[in-house]
């Protein structure tokens, strides 16, 4: 472990270095890239879109070293199955949730178990450079067991690594990480943990405390389907905030937890904005007004999070940011809504995460199920009951938009003529302002 800290902070202390006498020609040999293959290439993709001049890699990802970088929702990288282990089990019977469980644990939990895959880890925020992450640690839904699983399996992570990647339980922890060159998780989930009793609205709600002391600082009001509390993003049919779901907001906002509405339904985020005493998120959406998916938010919506000295993060994902899905589409969301809304109110929530590269030879050992399936899902899951929506995703420009990328933002927001001021907010200062905000 003491290994790998000393070779992530001596990367990070050398990039100012290493920038200054390679230049973007040489970017892909910098201390920031390493080698490997996968980051690399990706790198690649992006500066062939790009095609930024010297001067600007250079002053990106100077700027970028020296920034506090927090992804406003994201996943940590993700660690490569055991795939002999997982063979094993399925071989054994395992049930589909069974081996999801394992699936899931094997990937969120790797880098404590392998000094293979922790080298991964470690790289891949080498490559990013970037200081938190407020990492997906709660399952999509209401269910209070259900999300103390993923809150869990990060809990154990970030206490095993606490050396190198701590969780964060308040905005100080961030800037301290950046200051000793460390990273760090801050905790959100994918729904507000309710009891399913109905008796009361408090008595629905107090488990909402006890995650918050469990190092929880945000959570999605709903998913992509309608709840108790308003409509997700893929009803066909938005009726709003429920009268629980103006409540829901109030303890939220009492307790200090940040109110999340990035999959929730138009109507729904814009009522909960307008209800919000502070400031709130849509912590990975895009612009509707660039591309109208169905998770993307309109004018109307993202002033409402505005006003409420909120932000929105815009994703990489392709389909709903449009055009090609590359890095070029990423920086018109970017430049769009820091035109149209104002530089304090945007950051980058990239909804996506660094896969090992020991993942796919893994996978391979795993083969068939005694049945003769590959699958290990019953059906199509109930959260991702997505409405169709026309969109071919270009593998390739995608790779632009990849999670080690996060340098490359940077430069293509120097190259699109934006302040070190504005950049500053946007990869980060934003995000960690609003946490401060929902301090109590």
């Amino acid at each position: 472990m003491r290994t790998n800290r000393r070779t992530f902070l001596g990367a990070v202390a050398g990039a100012a270095w290493a920038l200054r006498s390679c230049g973007s020609r040489r970017l892909l040999a910098g201390p920031l890239a390493s080698d490997n293959d996968v980051i690399q290439k990706a790198r690649q993709t992006a500066l062939a879109i790009l095609q930024p001049s010297d001067a600007e890699v250079q002053h990106g990802l100077e700027l970028h070293s020296s920034s506090i970088v927090f992804d406003s929702y994201g996943f940590a990288p993700r660690a490569a199955l055991d795939g002999s282990a997982f063979r094993e089990f399925m071989l054994g019977g395992a049930s589909d949730a069974e081996l999801a469980d394992m699936r899931e644990e094997m990937s969120m939990t790797g880098a404590v178990h392998s000094e293979v895959e922790r080298r991964e880890f470690l790289e891949a925020f080498q490559a990013a450079g970037v200081t938190c992450i407020f990492q997906n640690a709660g399952e999509e839904g209401n269910d209070t067991l259900r999300l103390l699983k993923r809150l869990s399996r990060f809990t154990f992570l970030t206490d095993r690594l606490r050396d190198v990647c701590p969780k964060a339980v308040v905005p100080g922890d961030v800037t301290a990480a950046k200051k000793a060159g460390k990273i760090c998780l801050a905790f959100t989930t994918n729904g507000v943990p309710l009891r399913g009793v109905m008796e009361s609205t408090r008595d629905e709600l107090r488990n909402v405390r006890l995650f918050k002391q469990l190092g929880v600082q945000m959570m999605h009001l709903t998913y992509n389907r309608r709840n108790a509390l308003g409509d997700g993003c893929g009803e066909a049919n938005d009726a709003g905030l429920s009268d629980f779901g103006r409540i829901a907001i109030a303890e939220l906002n009492r307790i200090g937890v940040i109110v999340d509405v990035a999959h929730s339904g138009r109507r729904t985020s814009l009522e909960a904005a307008q209800a919000s005493r502070k400031p709130m998120v849509a912590s990975h959406t895009a612009c509707a007004a660039l591309q109208d998916h169905y998770r993307g938010k309109t004018d109307a919506v993202i002033k409402a999070i505005c006003d409420t000295g909120g932000l929105v993060g815009i994703c990489c994902i392709p389909k709903f940011l449009g055009g090609k899905g590359d890095i070029t589409a990423l920086l018109d969301h970017l430049d769009y809504a820091i035109k149209k809304f104002g530089a304090e109110h945007v950051a980058i929530g990239t909804d996506i995460a660094y896969i090992s590269r020991n993942d796919k030879a893994e996978r391979e050992k795993i083969g068939k199920r005694p049945d003769g399936r590959t699958s290990t899902s019953a059906g199509p899951r109930w959260e991702h009951l997505w409405p169709e929506f026309e969109f071919r995703e270009d593998p390739e420009a995608a790779k632009s938009i990849a999670w080690t990328n996060w340098p490359l933002f940077t430069i293509g927001l120097v190259k699109r003529g934006h302040s070190d001021e504005t950049i500053r907010k946007v990869l980060g200062e934003n995000t960690l302002r609003v946490w401060e905000a929902n301090q109590i």
